[in-house]
């Protein structure tokens, strides 16, 4: 620590001010750490205002900072970086939140702009969606992969990504040439890194999973040589030798004159025409580059058409040659047989060269397939890099055929990812934009171009492709054009330009929060409400307003702003935001709580600009809270469990997991929170963790048998339950049989058999459910609390397959257990019962106590809007839209009940305002509906994109009628 004055402070420290000593050491260590990471003068110059910040940040968030060194001490720290003084504090006095002046707050509750994004994103995507579908029914085959791409790219945009892999999927399939095949395979396989164990685990089950792995370039690709046999007419009648000696150095090889001149017209043109040669029996082929053992080959091949045992060397030869004497079939033989050594990314690099050179399309194309299916690794690789970047037009076509375009997309994707500043992103982005060919290419290759080179600080440059896209009808690069304008100081022009655009399209909210960047005071806040009102799911707006109202001190609507958008969408920089709210209000204990949430969704993650580790941070702020012990730890996840803060457990577990506790059911129990959260990539990182980490082998089945059913193998899942059974009768793998087998069959008596399943599990001696409620009542046994949250989870479905065979009575008796061991969902089963028993009272009063309880309720209104009057229903879904607008069920509501009273335009309007930012079957087939209904022509377009989504599940709606919501066997992993 660089703390050496501490002992020459004056006056006694107290137990709090000690902690914020330790606290504030641990801080200026992670600050040390990285100011001491520059080794040169000109590192020095790059990273001195980033220094200078990060100190000026610790000092700032902790002013007690000045009471912690001499004097002399801090001179000589700051002297050595800059000659100025940030600390402004009297020595000894601490800072406390409502002492710190607003300039002091703002210097580190930063709200960064909102990022310029590479993504195509057209104003009314569902026009868009509807053109592609409209033109796949009617183009080509070899056209059809393409629109798949940029079907792709919208879904992009929207963030859907299921969608963007379900598009990709197509393209594979619908590809009409090996190239494309390779290329969209490669891309699969790269989109779906990490989820190899799904595959090993399907193979375990006897299943081959449906692998993108490489292609028989040799067999797909058709052989392209002219088959029309060459004549052999010879001019010297009898005097022309049936053999013909061809001398190379010293050596001699005497070949079938008439075989060899059959391999090409120009051999013919030699041995039988009007040459010398043809009168010749020994013809010295010295100067030709061909070695003797090429050309020992090459008779053999003359005589049985095969190139077998010829080693690579001399294939290579043999190619060069037969490429200069125009031996086509001789040339496509050395093609493919080279094409089928390709073994490695170091044969490809070497052999891609001569491909290109010599025009072989099936060694270049093998090449090519060796070097994708290895991303994105290759592209670290600058000989790789240098080979795909340098092609010209002509040795395009020779390495990808028609899909250039498929390529420089995939790869410019992929080096994106790797560094979007870097050179190769550059050049790759400016190859795809010398391929596209239709307007919609073109639009995404200017934008994605102009992102990079604004990121690269080329203005000018990014100016000159923003407004190519923005011309080519790619609106949303106007945030470009405004970014640029702002930097170059015409910040006037940057409003005006945003709000002409806003005057002559549909308004969105990223127009809305773009243009509050240009302005200040009231009409800014306006601007982000008004993104707000037309985009909920945007982040900016919210970060600012509650940053705004944190530097106004007015710290309860700092927190209440930021803790809007994260009760439906747990984004890590609103986490960061409201970490910094936080340790600005010295409350470790709930920074710490964000901090640890943020290192569950993202473990490399580094927070205030990428300068800090989050996991540095998280180790200094756990020296200032209380310790808790695993029986804490328990308690602790059983309370925020029951009372549905979800950000909370995820906390607790995290910390559990650093104990000695047995971590595979700990990451089990991430893994369901994770998937509540709606983030299901950390949810299954959480379960392959569980698996990883399970103590036996019946539990590891079990794990295996989640990861399967996760994945849509439900029938491996409930393999797996029952190999885990077979070993070891335990909750875990009844609770799974029991999912898996109601999802899989279709038998009539699959709901007794669940039933007898979940019954089962209650019966296992690890979580029965007596043993669960003494462990919640009494404190020695705080240990065993796992228990109970499982029991809750089995006791809830037991209640929703009971009410769905009709059996009330028990369904009850589940749900009333169920609330005796305090799990809150409960409440909602169980006005589910009273509901189906005609008591809509009791059950509206049984939601309440849910909606009381729960820190996250939004479904609980939703619910709730099922059991009262419509004024009543209308005032729910009114509040399940401001906690969670993603929420679709109360927009098709709402307008069900406008179309019911004959307004049309207000009901279209209302499902329009989701569709927006929400790409939604059920939405878009239902304003179809509308449209249809008034005989207008735009209904067309939502069933055209929505076909592009897929099909609906059947929610029940009729008509206009007041959609409902379905009755289920068991209660969805993501709602437990």
């Amino acid at each position: 620590m660089r703390f050496g004055g501490l002992e020459g402070g004056s006056g006694c420290v107290s137990g709090r001010d000690h902690n914020k000593l330790v606290f504030l050491a641990g801080l200026e260590e992670i600050w040390s750490c990285f100011a001491f990471q520059i080794t040169d003068l000109e590192a020095w110059s790059e990273t001195h205002q980033a220094t200078v910040e990060i100190w000026d940040l610790l000092n700032r968030l902790c002013p007690m900072r000045s009471f912690l060194a001499s004097e002399s001490c801090k001179e000589a720290q700051l002297n050595a970086l800059n000659p100025q003084s940030w600390l402004q504090v009297e020595r000894g006095k601490l800072s406390k939140i409502s002492s710190q002046s607003p300039s002091s707050m703002e210097s580190f509750i930063k709200v960064p702009e909102p990022q310029v994004l590479p993504f195509f994103k057209p104003v009314d995507y569902v026009e868009v969606l509807a053109q592609i579908h409209e033109e796949l029914e009617s183009c080509p085959p070899h056209a059809r992969s393409n629109l798949y791409l940029l079907q792709y790219q919208v879904f992009k945009g929207l963030g859907e990504v299921k969608l963007m892999r379900r598009s990709l999927r197509s393209a594979w399939m619908k590809s009409s040439t090996p190239h494309e095949k390779l290329i969209f395979g490669a891309w699969l396989k790269y989109e779906k890194q990490g989820e190899e164990l799904i595959s090993d685990l399907l193979s375990s089950c006897g299943k081959c999973a449906k692998e993108f792995g490489p292609i028989d370039i040799v067999s797909e690709l058709p052989t392209d040589v002219n088959v029309t046999s060459i004549g052999v007419v010879p001019m010297g009648g009898n005097r022309i030798s049936k053999t013909v000696s061809f001398w190379i150095g010293v050596e001699k090889i005497e070949c079938d004159r008439q075989k060899i001149a059959v391999l090409s017209e120009p051999f013919n043109a030699m041995l039988y025409g009007s040459f010398t040669e043809s009168l010749c029996e020994d013809i010295d082929l010295s100067k030709n580059n061909i070695s003797p053992s090429g050309m020992r080959a090459i008779r053999e091949f003359s005589l049985t058409g095969s190139l077998n045992d010829v080693p690579p060397k001399l294939l290579l030869e043999i190619l060069v040659f037969a490429n200069k004497f125009c031996c086509e079939k001789l040339e496509d033989a050395c093609d493919r047989k080279l094409a089928s050594l390709v073994s490695s990314r170091q044969d490809a690099v070497e052999l891609m060269e001569y491909a290109l050179e010599e025009n072989s399309p099936v060694l270049a194309a093998s090449c090519l397939q060796m070097f994708l299916h290895e991303l994105p690794d290759c592209l670290k690789d600058n000989q790789v890099v240098q080979l795909l970047c340098s092609a010209d037009r002509e040795h395009r076509l020779i390495m990808v055929g028609p899909a250039s375009f498929s390529l420089y997309s995939l790869c410019s994707e992929v080096a994106m990812n790797l560094d979007p500043r870097s050179d190769k992103t550059a050049i790759f982005l400016e190859r795809l934009l010398e391929c596209a060919e239709t307007n919609l290419q073109k639009m995404v290759a200017y934008h994605q171009l102009g992102c990079v080179r604004f990121l690269r600080k080329e203005y000018d440059e990014a100016e000159r492709l923003f407004e190519a896209a923005f011309n080519a009808g790619h609106v949303y690069s106007v945030v470009g054009l405004a970014r640029l304008s702002y930097i170059k100081g015409q910040k006037i022009w940057s409003y005006e330009k945003l709000s002409s655009v806003i005057s002559s399209v549909t308004p969105l909210g990223w127009i809305y929060q773009e243009r509050s960047l240009y302005c200040e005071g009231d009409k800014r806040w306006e601007d982000l409400e008004k993104a707000t009102e037309l985009d909920p799911t945007l982040t900016h707006p919210y970060m600012y307003r509650a940053a705004s109202l944190m530097k106004q001190q007015n710290i309860h609507a700092a927190l209440a702003e930021i803790n809007r958008i994260l009760v439906f969408k747990l984004a890590l920089e609103c986490l960061e935001l409201r970490f910094c709210f936080y340790l600005a209000l010295e409350d470790y204990e709930a920074a710490l709580s964000d901090v640890q949430a943020i290192l569950t969704l993202s473990p490399d993650y580094r927070m205030f600009e990428g300068r800090v580790a989050a996991f540095q941070l998280c180790t200094l702020l756990r020296e200032h809270v209380e310790n808790w012990t695993m029986a804490d730890c328990w308690l602790q996840l059983y309370d925020r469990w029951s009372s549905v803060n979800d950000i909370g457990s995820l906390s607790v577990i995290y910390q559990m997991l650093e104990s000695d506790a047995a971590k595979g059911v700990l990451y089990f129990r991430q893994s369901l929170l994770l998937l509540r959260l709606n983030c299901p990539e950390a949810a299954m990182r959480s379960l392959q963790l569980a698996r990883q980490h399970a103590s036996s082998e019946h539990e590891r089945l079990v794990y295996e048998g989640w990861i399967l059913y996760d994945t849509g193998h439900c029938e491996e899942g409930l393999r797996k339950a029952e190999d885990s059974i077979s070993l070891k009768r335990s909750f875990e793998a009844f609770f799974l049989k029991a999912y898996a087998l109601a999802d899989s069959s279709q038998d009539p008596s699959c709901p007794s058999t669940v039933v007898s399943l979940l019954e089962d599990a209650l019966k296992c001696p690890q979580t029965g459910f007596e043993r669960g409620r003494k462990a919640v009542m009494m404190l020695p046994h705080y240990e065993d609390l796992e228990e109970p949250i499982a029991c809750e989870f089995c006791l809830n479905n037991l209640g929703s397959v009971y009410v769905d065979c009709g059996n009330l009575d028990l369904a009850a008796d589940c749900y009333i257990n169920a609330l005796k061991i305090q799990h809150t969902r409960a409440h909602q089963g169980l006005a589910r019962v009273h509901f189906l028993r005609n008591d809509k009272t009791a059950a509206y009063t049984e939601m309440t106590k849910l909606i009381e309880k729960a820190q996250n309720n939004a479904s609980a209104y939703e619910k709730r809007s099922e059991y009262c009057e419509r004024e009543l229903t209308k005032a729910d879904l009114e509040m399940v839209t401001r906690l969670d607008p993603l929420r679709v069920y109360p927009y098709r509501y709402r307008a069900a009940v406008l179309m019911d009273n004959h307004k049309e335009k207000e009901a279209i309007a209302e499902l329009s305002r989701a569709i927006a930012f929400k790409a939604d079957l059920h939405l878009l087939h239902l304003r179809a509906a509308f449209h249809e209904h008034n005989w207008r022509c735009p209904g067309s377009l939502e069933r055209l994109s929505s076909s592009s989504l897929g099909r609906p599940k059947p929610s029940g709606d009729a008509g206009t009628s007041r959609p409902r919501q379905q009755p289920r066997t068991l209660t969805p992993r993501n709602e437990k």
